[in-house]
């Protein structure tokens, strides 16, 4: 009798959501800066909130993170915003730090775990009690599902990650067990997401595992 064929894996990913590329929100204004920087994946990412108003029409969306942008180049003297991507709350995905979206562009959002992982921004704050739009967090689900997929990482599984500096939440060299879909603050002692984001994320979580295929 023939042996029986091995079950091939199966890999569990969704569609790449529509992506609004960096130079629409640039208008011209890129700085100087470094080649971008690459890890071998993107084993799990980090959800933000940006900490500014809530009451902004999605068409200055664009001049939203242009101005988040001249902060942190400005000010802060990075090389270039620290998110990979943002969302705004009409659920309109922004690619942010420059490098390939479908890349493991190293970014600048979770001290200490900005390694093998991406950065969502959604705009806004979302301390307790503020209501979180659902275009945002479907969209967050969605683009989460796609970019996790392309490293067949369970939304709702953990994945062991090495804290690469003392300020994070974790001594540098600590290694952890995190959510592969997290909150800023499992990473840094922050309250970043805010509240009602970080109550959000078990669904959001749910959400992008059923956009992977996954029962």
């Amino acid at each position: 009798m023939a042996a029986r064929p091995s079950q091939s894996h199966q890999a569990y990913q969704a569609p790449r959501p529509p992506i609004v590329p960096r130079s629409r929100w640039l208008a011209g204004d890129g700085r100087s800066q470094p080649p971008a920087r690459y890890d071998d994946q993107v084993a799990a990412v980090f959800i933000h909130h940006t900490d500014s108003p809530n009451g902004y029409d999605c068409a200055d969306a664009p001049r939203i993170i242009r101005y988040l942008y001249a902060g942190q180049t400005g000010t802060r003297e990075w090389d270039d915003i620290g998110y990979n991507f943002l969302v705004d709350r009409c659920g309109t995905i922004y690619e942010g730090r420059a490098g390939g979206v479908d890349r493991p562009v190293t970014g600048a959002h979770t001290q200490g775990f900005n390694h093998r992982t991406a950065g969502i921004a959604a705009l806004g704050t979302f301390t307790a009690g503020v209501p979180v739009p659902q275009a945002m967090t479907d969209a967050i689900a969605a683009l989460v599902a796609w970019k996790l997929g392309l490293s067949d990482s369970d939304p709702r599984g953990s994945v062991r990650l090495t804290s690469s500096n003392s300020r994070s939440r974790y001594a540098a060299g600590t290694t952890v067990l995190l959510p592969t879909l997290a909150g800023h603050s499992d990473g840094y002692m922050t309250s970043c997401p805010g509240a009602a984001l970080a109550e959000r994320l078990p669904a959001i979580r749910e959400l992008a595992a059923r956009l992977q295929g996954r029962s």
